[in-house]
């Protein structure tokens, strides 16, 4: 089997799964503690996104430097010096007491996950070498990391219900640790390559998306037309810019644009974008929708969303065998279709809706998650030789991980618009509440954001439900426009894939 006896391989996919594990256990684990977080650190949604986007940046920005320094200084030590900064930057995350600290904490995490994931699959395609059992592999891969998702919200709701938000955080300290014990022992050492650094485009792409993110978090707070707000705009047009025109002339480019340009990957690394988009952007506001307007708490927010996430961590195995039968376009375009559909369907339920009325739709949107995640890498790997490996995955985990940033700062603009829009709309004549105010309370929090918004009384309560139904509207919204986008990138995989190399029958 590969390079290796089926033993070996089967130990080094099993140590390089606990570690991706460990980040997506991390991911959910975050987002079902939200609302606690903004209570004790009196933030708004503002703030939350923060506390999501700030390990999602450094993730992104830095992980195209992850891969490169993989091949350069080798995969092996890149991993390990990465889960050991991912377990440290959740011990930062658990001990914080300032929205400062936590979001510096979980930047540490995403640095620490920017250098091990490429490094990971990369590992995969040097010990699986022919293309069925590679397939099978990643689809292994992808199943037992999504099923870090899967226990991420049932584990991280009891966990805030009983030991506070922290231990959302602490959790991955004694994994992270008999990780690195085990990646040590078992992990082969994988030649490298003669890569360059390529410092100019790692400047430029951290510039860029830091700017883009900012503008677009922060923007429906401070106001669009407020001068850091545009001037962080035109900072990111002009680095991301800058980004692509130094890696098309770099002599060793840090991210592999001409995946891109290839039939077969860069549909792949788009419909991997567009599917973090939806359900990134989706899933931050959707844990705050379960407990600020459905009332439910973390213990049964978590169990709302494990459907979804179990969903995922199944269809992703299944989809490697998929992909080993049929080649990856199938399940691209059938899983993007199904996560569109899921997202335009949500949008029919309001205020008044139980989770019993629409719950059915969170397995219906982790079967469509699942279908992607496995083709994506399936198809980036088939697509290069193997000394461009780590640089190839870098370059799709980094349309990921911009495809999930993007989702939660586009959908958290889009539905701070409509929520206003609404507001403003809806308020009760006289009630002496002001638009403009209650929509800073819920996006900058300082104690009074979703959920706390309405005064005591029933004309409090009044104000409440109207605070809830505008931003259930804002959040109606934004889950269309996502869905769109995936409908619009599914048709461009059918199509443009069609026939391309890998595409079995096509």
């Amino acid at each position: 089997m590969g390079t290796a006896p089926p033993v070996r391989a089967r130990l080094v996919l099993l140590t390089l799964c606990s570690g991706l594990f460990m980040a997506m256990l991390d991911n959910l684990v975050v987002i079902t503690a939200l609302p606690a977080i903004g209570a004790e650190l009196r933030t708004g949604t503002a703030g939350l996104q923060w506390v999501v986007e700030g390990y999602a940046l450094v993730y992104a920005a830095l992980l195209l430097g992850g891969g490169a320094l993989g091949d350069r200084w080798g995969r092996k030590p890149v991993y390990l010096a990465g889960l050991a900064l991912f377990t440290g930057g959740s011990a930062l995350c658990a001990l914080a007491g300032s929205l400062g600290a936590l979001v510096a904490g979980r930047a540490v995490q995403g640095l620490g996950a920017a250098l091990l994931t490429p490094g990971s699959l990369a590992i995969v395609r040097h010990v699986f070498t022919g293309d069925a059992e590679r397939a099978r592999a990643i689809g292994v891969w992808s199943g037992v990391s999504g099923s870090g998702l899967a226990l991420g919200p049932v584990v991280g709701g009891p966990l805030v219900d009983h030991f506070g938000w922290a231990s959302v955080f602490w959790v991955n300290v004694p994994v992270g640790a008999a990780g690195l014990v085990l990646a040590f022992r078992v992990l082969p050492r994988v030649p490298r390559s003669a890569a360059r650094a390529d410092p100019a485009g790692q400047a430029t792409v951290a510039l860029g998306l830091g700017a883009l993110v900012y503008a677009l978090v922060e923007g429906p707070v401070r106001g669009w037309g407020d001068a850091r707000v545009a001037g962080a705009g035109a900072v990111a047009l002009l680095g991301l810019a800058a980004f692509a025109a130094v890696e098309r002339r770099a002599a060793a480019p840090m991210a592999d644009l001409r995946l891109l340009a290839d039939r077969g990957a860069g549909p792949a690394v788009w419909a991997g974008f567009a599917v973090s988009f939806g359900f990134f952007g989706l899933g931050t506001f959707l844990t705050l929708h379960f407990q600020y307007v459905l009332g439910l708490s973390p213990t049964e927010a978590g169990w709302a969303m494990a459907p979804c996430t179990l969903a995922t961590a199944v269809v992703s195995v299944v989809a490697g065998r998929l992909c080993a039968r049929h080649g990856p376009r199938p399940p691209l375009v059938a899983g993007l279709l199904l996560v569109a559909v899921a997202l335009a369907a949500f949008a029919g339920y309001g205020t008044d809706a139980r989770f019993a009325d629409f719950g059915w739709l969170m397995a219906v949107l982790g079967a469509g998650l699942g279908l992607v995640f496995t083709p994506v890498s399936v198809a980036v790997l088939g697509a290069v030789p193997p000394e461009r490996a780590g640089v190839a995955s870098a370059t799709a985990g980094m349309a990921r991980e911009v495809g999930g940033v993007a989702g939660v700062a586009v959908m958290g603009a889009v539905l701070t618009a409509r929520f206003e829009a609404v507001l403003r709309d809806r308020l009760p004549p006289g009630s002496g509440s002001d638009a403009t105010a209650l929509v800073h309370a819920v996006t900058a929090g300082g104690g009074r954001g979703l959920g706390r918004a309405g005064e005591a009384g029933a004309a409090g309560e009044r104000i409440g439900r109207v605070v809830n139904q505008s931003y259930v509207a804002g959040l109606h919204l934004a889950a269309l426009v996502s869905a769109g986008l995936l409908a619009g990138v599914a048709v461009v995989v059918l199509v443009v894939m069609r026939g391309s190399r890998g595409d079995i029958g096509g």
